[in-house]
């Protein structure tokens, strides 16, 4: 019945103890498949070395759900609004239609079918559930969450149809490459999928053949400059958090200082950054001292050992050394040599100590090609569009927790503080557009409205009542 047959060398539980019945850590067949699911147990398998020993155990399985749930999740999305627009793949689209973003996603999943063959075919299955765990979060977390105003816009346009057809496209070539690791989703999602497709005959995605690369749509290039933006998003969150500033709140200012290269992929895709962080500017900047602030000493428990009682005359030599210089060789890896005149010190990168210290007023993120800081100074008029952006979230939750339908317009009433009633009048039509408001009640009787909520924003206790228009 095969031709190949692979083992782990031995299954074991999830801190890694062998499993004995009386020890209480056996975990039965049966058991697993049914609290788990067998298309968890398979991607938990699927994704280990066959070499080493195999961890086994429901806290795994909870973390490998999550990303059936996201494949889950992402296919809901789609046929959601697919079904919406009376969507149909099977009408072709033009390069020229696609985005930036869409050319990137298909690009990436191309690279990824090409690497799954292969894969495949050398009995490297954990090295595709690597990747395919990457590009799910490629898809989900940036194609979609990016473009979700491409499918929930109005208009059923070439930009629309663009987005669609790169979602099922996407959707379905990884649920094609993963349907020999996990049987049962691929097949149940291939088959709602290919009811929307008015050319598919076949009736099983076990039955069609695995998807061959369209080198039409392999660009290095894009997958580069979209990788990096998405690079630069996560350094400027990294930044918020030092700070302890949420995402909601806007900032004035994203400063970068890196490569030309890497200058110029920023410039490019200026307005998306600035978007996803939540940041007014973008001030591309020639020398890091405006940010940050470097200080580079020695690791005293490694070279505590290396040179012993010489330590305190390494670290003398260390701080006689010019701070660029070392911050070169430190980046590159390369060796320190240091030089009383007398004797030479080798020093390794990694027997050093990297400290940054941020200037007045930024908050920073750092690596070895770029330096990131964001303004942490707020506005006044900073603080009330983060109030309302705030709110905006509150009234999404509310609509979601009282089963309103994605396209239900609304009734608004809010009852709370000056501050936020001056803030909702300066950004009432932003507001009111984002929660699908037609009509807001401020300081009135909301009582009479279907959904009501007491919720804090800026540690201050506000009313929210909504109610559908149908």
């Amino acid at each position: 019945p095969f031709k190949t047959l692979l083992g782990h060398a031995l299954v074991k539980d999830s801190t890694g103890k062998e499993m004995h019945k009386s020890w209480g850590n056996a975990i039965w067949f049966d058991d697993a498949a049914e609290e788990m699911g067998v298309d968890v147990m398979r991607w938990m398998y699927a994704s280990q070395n066959p070499e080493h020993n195999l961890l086994f155990g429901y806290e795994l399985a909870d973390e490998v759900r999550k990303h059936i749930i996201t494949l889950w999740n992402t296919y809901s999305f789609f046929v959601t609004y697919a079904n919406l627009d009376s969507f149909d793949p099977s009408k072709n689209i033009e390069k020229d239609r696609f985005s930036k973003s869409d050319l990137w996603i298909k690009s990436k999943m191309n690279v990824f079918i090409e690497s799954a063959k292969s894969y495949y075919e050398s009995y490297q299955v954990y090295k595709i559930m690597t990747d395919a765990t990457l590009l799910l979060e490629d898809i989900s977390n940036w194609y979609v969450r990016r473009n979700r105003r491409r499918f929930w816009k109005s208009e059923n346009d070439g930009d629309k149809n663009a987005a669609y057809f790169t979602l099922y496209s996407v959707l379905m070539d990884f649920i094609k490459v993963m349907a020999p690791i996990i049987p049962f989703i691929t097949e149940k999602i291939y088959e709602n999928l290919s009811s929307i497709d008015t050319k598919s005959s076949m009736r099983s995605i076990h039955l069609l053949d695995f998807p061959q690369p369209d080198k039409e749509y392999m660009d290095e290039e894009i997958i580069k400059e979209i990788d990096t933006v998405i690079k630069i998003v996560s350094m400027g969150r990294s930044a918020r958090n030092k700070s302890n500033i949420k995402i909601r709140q806007p900032l004035a200012e994203l400063a970068v200082n890196a490569d030309e290269a890497t200058l110029n992929i920023l410039e490019n895709n200026k307005s998306e950054i600035l978007e996803e962080l939540n940041i007014k500017t973008l001030n591309l900047i020639a020398d890091s001292s405006v940010l940050v602030k470097f200080e580079i000493k020695p690791n005293f428990q490694l070279l505590g050992k290396k040179f012993g009682e010489k330590m305190n005359h390494i670290s003398k030599l260390l701080s006689e050394c010019d701070i660029a210089v070392l911050l070169d060789k430190v980046r590159l890896n390369q060796v320190v040599k240091l030089s009383d005149g007398t004797n030479e010190y080798e020093i390794l990168s990694e027997e050093l100590v990297l400290n940054e210290v941020a200037e007045e007023g930024y908050s920073i993120n750092c690596n070895k090609d770029i330096v990131l800081g964001i303004s942490t100074f707020i506005t006044d008029e900073l603080m009330k569009e983060g109030m309302v952006r705030d709110l905006i979230r509150q009234v999404q939750n509310l609509r979601k927790d009282s089963g309103l339908k994605i396209e239900d317009r609304i009734d608004v009433g809010i009852i709370g503080s000056d501050d936020l009633k001056n803030a909702l009048k300066s950004h009432q039509a932003y507001f009111m557009n984002e929660v699908l408001g037609v009509k807001l009640r401020l300081e009135q009787d909301i009582s009479s409205l279907a959904y009501n909520q007491s919720v804090k924003i800026n540690g201050k206790n506000i009313k929210i009542g909504i109610s559908p228009i149908r």
